[in-house]
């Protein structure tokens, strides 16, 4: 059965976190109006791109952010992943959570690798996660995971391993570094025969400009849907997981793995 998803491609005011919590049931309405059964949001939804803001505005779990982001997946009866700051005992975590149509917390995820070079210091605002996470929708797994852990193909192969066949990236992706954004999106998705749904936010925070191009890509790297570089819209897109199976059966690449070579992403190499 195919999965129409959204990907909510939004700018974020800066430190206004009511204003960008009313995005959240306004594109997740947009969403369920297009017949989609999941709506993605993009990485610090809640708050925008800026340490010194994320440190005065990160909320904990029961705060408002999360609080209308699970109200806007119960209203619209949608599926919801939305990249949150979380605030936890002293901690902040750059996090993605994951609503049901029913509003239950069905999934969370903290960001494992931070960004921290300059001028762009994610070390000192952010603990990095400790834990892969996934969750079922629609009968399927989908693998999460936040912007910059992109670059590292192991978490992915990780996820795959485990048994996803969606794999998640919610992004504040910048656009110096869009032609990365577009290569890498399209190489996690065929390394692994995986599909890959990538949501990029749009606009700038304090002169960082942001590159949009939100996209869905197929098992064999095509893009099925993608947005514009510097506009807000809804990109969608209809998945069908059983291409992944057809790929895999096709052309079997992760059964050639050589596993006494290397090991497997977690383990050490025999």
């Amino acid at each position: 059965m195919k999965i129409k998803v959204g990907l909510a491609q939004i700018d974020c005011a800066l430190g206004d976190v009511e204003k960008n919590c009313s995005r959240f049931e306004e594109f997740a309405r947009r969403a369920a109006e297009k017949r989609c059964a999941a709506v993605l949001f993009p990485e610090l939804s809640d708050t925008g791109y800026d340490m010194a803001v994320v440190r005065a505005k990160a909320s904990p779990w029961n705060g408002r952010p999360f609080a209308r982001a699970r109200q806007a997946a119960l209203a619209a009866g949608i599926y919801l992943f939305c990249g949150l700051s979380e605030r936890l005992e002293g901690w902040i975590y750059n996090a993605l959570a994951v609503f049901s149509p029913t509003g239950e917390l069905i999934g969370r995820y903290r960001k494992s690798h931070l960004f921290s070079f300059a001028p762009l210091h994610e070390g000192s605002c952010f603990t990095p996660g400790a834990e892969l996470a996934a969750v079922t929708v629609a009968g399927r797994s989908w693998g999460l995971s936040i912007c910059y852990d992109l670059r590292f193909p192991e978490l992915y192969r990780a996820l795959v391993l485990r048994g996803a066949e969606i794999l998640v990236n919610c992004s504040a992706w910048p656009q110096t570094r869009q032609e990365h954004w577009d290569l890498l999106c399209r190489a996690r998705a065929v390394e692994n025969q995986a599909w890959f749904l990538g949501v990029n936010r749009v606009g700038e925070d304090q002169g960082l400009g942001f590159g949009g191009r939100s996209r869905i890509v197929d098992p064999e790297g095509r893009i099925v849907a993608e947005g514009d570089p510097d506009r807000e819209e809804l990109v969608t897109g209809e998945i069908d997981p059983e291409a992944v199976c057809r790929f895999r059966e096709r052309l079997p690449a992760l059964a050639s793995r050589r596993g006494d070579l290397y090991g497997n992403p977690g383990e050490k190499p025999r």
